[in-house]
Order: C-alpha cells, then structure tokens, then sequence
C-alpha cells in the first residue's frame, strides 16, 4: 500500500478483496511503533481493541454489510471523549481520568466501522499554536523534526501526516485544524459552527469549539463530514438542518467570485507564503472573479478571539477544582487551599495564563472596557465578512503567516506566538467553515497552506472548490 492512499482508495481494495482490515491496520500500527517515539502524536495507541474491531469489519465486508467507513483507520484528539479509554486534555490534572461515554462524532464514525486507533497528542486544553505546551511532551513536525506541527492540534495532524492513520479528528477553536494541516501538508476542515455535535468534547471555548478533520484528500473530508454531521439530542447547541451529500461534489462554473484581503499580505506574512498565494489567485483569473477587498477590522481580529476566549476559558475551567474529579493535592490545610494548589499544580503555564486573562476581562472593572466591546467587535467581524458572500463565493487567505517554525522558537514571546493564528481566527469569530489545503513549499521544504472560507453552512460549495483548485492545479 502507498504512503498516505486516501481512503477511498482503500475501501477500493478492500471491496475488492486485494486487502484485508487487518492488512491495513498492520501498515498503520507498524507506521506508530516507527516514529511514535520520536514524534509524540499518539499518547495512547487501542492495538489489540482495533485488531478485534478489524476482525469483525473484515467478515463484514466478505458479507457485503460494512458500513460507509469501514476500514477508516482514525486518530482522535485527546479532547474527544471515547469511553472506557482515557482523557487528559493534555493536562496533568485530568492524569488517569477515563471517559465515561463516547464523543457524537466518535460514536457515528463507530457505526458506520470507522475504527478508532488511538488518542492523540495536543496543545493543554486546545490553548496553543505550535503543539509545545502538552504536559506529555511536544509533537514534532514529521517533515523537520527541529520544527513544530502547529496546534493545537498538532498530534490529530501529525499522525496523517506520517501515515500512522488515515484520517484523524481534532479541534478548531481559532485555527487548531486549518495551522497545522498548513505546517504539515496535508488537508485540514473546520466545518460551520454547531454544523457538527460538540457532545463529548471536552471545552476551552464553547462559542467557538468546533470538531474538524484531518486527511490526504477532500474526498475523504467531505465522506467523513457527511457521517458525523447533523442533530443531536444531546446538545442543545447543534443545528437541525439537513445533512447535505457532501461526497457528491457541486459542479464549479467560471461564475465563481473571490475575495481577498490586503492587509492579509503585510509585512508579516513571510514572503513565500504570499507569492504562492498571490500566484494561485493569479492563476485562478483566468477561470474566476477575483476581488481584492480591504477589511481593516483584520486588525481587531485577534484582539478580539483572545479576550472572548478567554473569558469562557476561564468559566469552563472553573469545574477542575480538585473536588469532582481531576488531580487533587494529597495535604491540603483548608478548602480554599485545595482549590488554589490543585489548580497551580495541575495546569501548566499556558492554561494558568489564559485563566488568569479571562478572569480579569470578566471582571467587574474591566467586563465593559474589554468583554463587552469584543463580543461588539465579533458582532462587526461577522457582519462585515457576511458582507463580501453577498457578492463573492469565497474568501481566500493564506492558511498561516509563516511556514513551520523552529521548535522553542516563540514560547519566550506570546504575542508572536498568538499572531500565528491572525489569518484563520476572522473564520472562527463568525462562525464560517473554512479549510486549509496545501499548495507548495519553501525554500526548507516546508508547506505552505491555502486558506478557503465560504458562508455558513456552505460545506458542499467549499468542499467542492476545493477539490476543484486540487485537481485543475495538481496540488
């Protein structure tokens, strides 16, 4: 089998009897046990549970009753719930906690054979952009192993990207799926906001928490999409409109029209990163409408994302007290103790910092001067980006400021760091699906990823361009 085969290439041959679940599942865990130990996606691999499973969906498929994914191999984010196997957000202080059920979206990729390999590594509760502040040690880049993954979701991205699965879930809460696909090369989808149940995921911020995926090709997106989309009687948050066939791509007229934003090029942005964008966008006039616009709320966007989600950070955080479940000091003096050493203890810096941060823009003093003119903010953001798919199909931007960076390379500084997610956060403020497709490389090897966003609840239109610009550009 090829490194990185889609999957619908792999059902292919597992239909048609050339490979077996189990012959597949040997080429991933094999993929792990090389390369785990040197780049830390997997924090738990479920070997002899997905060998059993493979046996089942081997005889399934000989009896032609297998579900629409099976033989998926997938990785899940070690913030999806899967019970009976364990769950730490990254954090010591859910060290040895075990899921008491099962995410949505793991249990509707378990129903149609989707099996599930292991658990992967990521940024302390989803708050990073470079995979570096896991209590369980950094995900490095499988491309450049002096450099990182992005994040937070760095270990889901990583593990298709070495071929130790071949798809994988992880989060977006402000770009944690669309930066690392960037960093690593490969296809990374945040659907629209509440398009998929967040039942079973563990919360950093719950306005903007949203499930996506990772994989080599769209198709597989949009097939795993379609299985995991859709309403829920368990959360109350999840949109009740029809899941669309988003495997059965929209045909792509020169009818197209395209926004870009100016201040999307400044000085910030590395220049390979904006000739390649710049070049593709070139490229696709010839077929296409092609606007640059300017938004100079760009500049507000970041500012914005932080001080919201930090905010709710700080209320979700507040249940990882010591006394429900979670790391508890063993001599506290009092309750007040308790709280206080528990917490210092078991969050790392990175945690402790955005807790601190939310605390204070909530604070009586300072809720008006700083929360409430950010949700004003998100409000104009939304509006304004609503604006341009009045007369425009997409907004294209590059994925990430920068290719990967040097591991260690911008943890001295958070406000470089934070910029890394200034291109993918205006898509999480509103609420828009967007993904991130890989168009090139620099001058060290290292991908660089283009960013397509489209209107709410647009999957079917975005994921088919998509596939379009892939195939017409060989990409």
């Amino acid at each position: 089998m090829l490194s990185n085969t889609p999957y619908l290439q792999i059902r292919k041959a597992l239909d048609g009897g050339e490979l077996t679940c189990a012959q597949l599942l040997d080429h991933y865990l094999t993929n792990i046990h090389a390369k785990n130990d040197a780049l830390n996606a997997f924090l738990s691999v479920y070997e002899e549970e997905a060998r059993n499973q493979a046996k089942i969906i081997d005889e399934k498929l000989k009896q032609g009753v297998a579900g629409k994914l099976a033989g998926l191999v997938v990785g899940i984010k070690d913030v999806l719930c899967y019970k009976g196997h364990p769950l730490s957000m990254g954090s010591k202080i859910l060290e040895n906690f075990e899921s008491q059920f099962t995410a949505t979206c793991v249990e509707r990729l378990i129903s149609e054979d989707a099996i599930i390999i292991g658990r992967n590594n990521c940024d302390e509760f989803a708050m990073g952009s470079s995979s570096e502040n896991s209590a369980y040690g950094v995900v490095k880049n499988a491309h450049d192993q002096s450099k990182v993954p992005g994040g937070s979701s760095g270990g889901s991205a990583v593990a298709v990207q070495a071929d130790m699965c071949a798809v994988s879930l992880g989060t977006d809460t402000g770009g944690s799926v669309r930066q690392p696909a960037s960093f690593c090369g490969i296809v990374g989808f945040k659907p629209t906001y509440s398009r998929i149940s967040r039942y079973g995921l563990a919360s950093y911020a719950s306005s903007f928490d949203c499930i996506g995926i990772f994989a080599n090709a769209i198709e597989d997106v949009a097939l795993v999409l379609e299985v995991m989309a859709g309403e829920d009687d368990f959360d109350s948050t999840v949109s009740q409109r029809p899941v669309e066939n988003y495997s059965t791509f929209a045909p792509i007229d020169g009818a197209t029209t395209i926004a870009t934003f100016n201040e999307a090029y400044d000085s910030g942005v590395q220049l390979e990163v904006k000739e390649a964008v710049k070049n593709l966008l070139t490229d696709l006039k010839s077929d296409h409408d092609i606007t640059n616009v300017n938004f100079p709320l760009l500049n507000y966007a970041l500012a914005t994302y932080y001080i919201l989600t930090t905010a709710e950070a700080s209320s979700n955080l507040s249940r990882y007290d010591g006394v429900k479940f979670g790391h508890r000091v063993t001599d506290p003096k009092d309750l007040e103790d308790m709280y206080k050493r528990s917490r210092t203890e078991g969050f790392g810096m990175e945690v402790l910092k955005r807790i601190l941060l939310g605390t204070f823009v909530l604070s009586a003093s300072y809720h008006d001067a700083f929360y409430t003119k950010a949700q004003k903010a998100r409000r104009m953001i939304k509006q304004e980006m609503e604006k341009i798919f009045v007369t425009s199909d997409f907004i294209i931007l590059p994925t990430a400021p920068t290719t990967a960076f040097e591991l260690n390379a911008k943890t001295k500084d958070p406000l470089e760091m934070y910029l890394a997610d200034l291109l993918t956060v205006p898509a999480s403020i509103g609420g828009f699906p967007a993904l991130s497709i890989p168009i090139g490389k620099d001058q060290n090897g290292m991908s660089i990823g283009l960013q397509i966003i489209a209107n709410t609840f647009e999957e079917t239109k975005l994921l088919s361009f998509a596939k379009h610009i892939q195939d017409k550009y060989s990409l």
